[in-house]
């Protein structure tokens, strides 16, 4: 019996296993061979004099002061206006536009701001406006149309060159900024800090690989990257997970200050930095672009107090920006239009982009984000009614075995799965449950690790055993289960217990009952089965 369970478990597991492997996709991404390579490591920004009423952050005083901003459709936003203290007149401008989130001015860009301010920049921070912006759908081009009202806002301030006004983007507002420039090309130069260039779709890929590489997960968990990124999630909607931003940068011709943190895991810079480059040598040189790596920096261009080692992304409150930044983004707006194509090109610190950030593989339609949900909830409702269904026939028999009895009747069962069927059946639906519910846990428990730059061998990798050898006990139960039907015969294994004082229409109807709620625990837990297997939960090796 050992070796019979051995060998069906086995056959079993390479079922799943192949199965996982064929649904497909797989993760295989490119690794980067040619790196960019910084001319020098020092950052500063070199150029002719800079004009009237530059300097350095921390030169002049900063009059913060609260605005509102109207908008094309009635609505208005709030924003903080940043101001240097001083008696030049005509001063550059940037309007900052948001990265990921809700993005409120008074907490948003509060040391980049005041430090351009105090180095004779005017700056607003507006608050994003959020009509074309939420998790499920995003309109970049519809956003560059707000953000433009606090460009205009900003061009009628007395102090501001209205033509020295610039646009200052982070992350995801790195596909909002060049839409605007292409729209209005009286913008005079665009910044971009931690820009992905590659579609959204890519580079959360992208990020997530990263992730889960510095967190040393176990190989079989990189296929959640395309499962969990490619497909189209239930429910439609994030459809701008696909945006193209190139066509919009193939307009630029302003100058473009490219800053990334050497240590930020999440953006593709290289890849991007190359692209950006290689572009704008195809328009003979338009839109020159000036790149700075900062060492020691994250995703906002931030450090840390605490010495920290070379790859270790800083993270958490105690972190400022980074010292030579707001100096060298100052002295190049000031600087302009000569630091624009001011040698070095490409300055700081050798940024390290392991693999290349590519099109994400996409699963077929059988493990499209809506038909995966369907088989969820499908699987869940055959189990819950299987099982209601089998442990009402258990209590219907139990109380006409009471009846029976009263009566000097043989104490026979009435109707219920027979024997030996009943325990298996009930551990590979339980334990199956089970290892869905542990693979969901496991997943967020990672996730959390991965955005905290952490690691915990504990949990990432004795998880991953344990989700994985639950898998496999709901196998052992399943060729259990198999074993026993074959032996009694596929045509009683789920039906009832044949009792001869009971009508043959009453006996009949109580073993369609029971083999309705059989085959629906069965049917139930076999396409979860599939659904664990399409997520590696059943891949070979590990």
């Amino acid at each position: 019996m050992f070796f019979r369970t051995a060998a069906t478990s086995a056959a079993i597991l390479l079922g799943l296993a192949a199965a996982g492997a064929l649904a497909g996709p797989g993760w295989d991404p490119v690794p980067v061979t040619e790196h960019v390579r910084p001319a020098s490591a020092d950052t500063t920004i070199h150029g002719s004099e800079p004009q009237a009423g530059a300097g350095e952050p921390g030169r002049f005083e900063v009059r913060e002061t609260s605005v509102t901003i109207e908008l094309s459709d009635g609505a208005s936003v709030g924003g903080l206006l940043r101001e240097p203290v001083t008696d030049a007149a005509d001063a550059p401008g940037v309007v900052f536009v948001h990265g990921a989130g809700t993005g409120k001015a008074s907490d948003a860009f509060t040391e980049a701001a005041t430090a351009l301010a105090s180095a004779g920049v005017v700056t607003l921070v507006p608050d994003k406006y959020l009509a074309h912006y939420s998790t499920r759908h995003r309109d970049y081009v519809e956003m560059a149309g707000d953000y433009q009202h606090s460009v205009e806002f900003l061009r009628r301030m007395p102090g501001v060159d209205p033509e020295r006004v610039g646009l200052y983007a982070e992350s995801e507002g790195c596909w909002v900024a060049p839409v605007m420039m292409a729209r209005d090309p009286g913008l005079a130069f665009q910044i971009w800090v931690s820009a992905p260039v590659v579609p959204p779709r890519q580079q959360a890929a992208f990020a997530m690989d990263s992730y889960l590489r510095n967190t040393d997960v176990p190989q079989g968990v990189f296929r959640a990257i395309p499962r969990a990124v490619g497909i189209r999630l239930p429910g439609g909607g994030f459809e701008y997970a696909d945006f193209d931003v190139r066509p919009w940068l193939a307009r630029q011709a302003a100058p473009i200050f490219m800053a990334y943190g050497a240590t930020d895991p999440s953006m593709p810079m290289e890849q991007a930095v190359r692209q950006v480059l290689a572009d704008t040598a195809a328009r003979g040189g338009e839109a020159p672009v000036t790149v700075r790596f900062y060492g020691g920096a994250n995703h906002g261009i931030n450090v840390s107090d605490e010495p920290l080692g070379d790859d270790i992304v800083p993270h958490g409150d105690d972190l400022h920006l980074h010292p030579g930044y707001a100096r060298d983004v100052a002295a190049w707006v000031h600087g302009l239009p000569a630091s624009a194509t001011a040698e070095p090109r490409i300055a700081g610190a050798q940024p390290e982009q392991l693999y290349l950030a590519a099109p994400v593989p996409q699963p077929h339609w059988y493990a499209d984000g809506d038909v995966v949900l369907a088989i969820v909830i499908g699987s869940a409702a055959l189990m819950l009614g299987g099982g209601v269904t089998l442990l009402g026939s258990r209590l219907a028999g139990r109380a006409a075995v009471r009846a029976r009895t009263a009566r000097g009747a043989d104490r026979r069962a009435a109707y219920g799965v027979t024997a030996g069927l009943g325990a298996p059946l009930g551990v590979m639906a339980g334990v199956t449950v089970a290892t869905a519910v542990s693979l969901v846990a496991y997943l967020l428990a990672v996730a959390r690790i991965a955005q905290d730059y952490g690691q915990n061998p504990l949990v990432v990798q004795g998880g991953w055993i344990g989700v994985r050898a639950l898998g496999v006990v709901a196998v052992v139960a399943a060729a259990l289960l198999l074993l026993r039907c074959r032996a009694v015969g596929w045509r009683v294994a789920s039906g009832a217990v044949p009792d001869a004082d009971m009508p043959d229409a009453e006996r009949r109807g109580g073993a369609r009952v029971v083999t309705a709620g059989f085959w629906a625990v069965a049917a139930g837990t076999a396409a979860l089965g599939l659904v664990l297997a399409h997520w590696g939960v059943y891949q070979l090796g590990i």
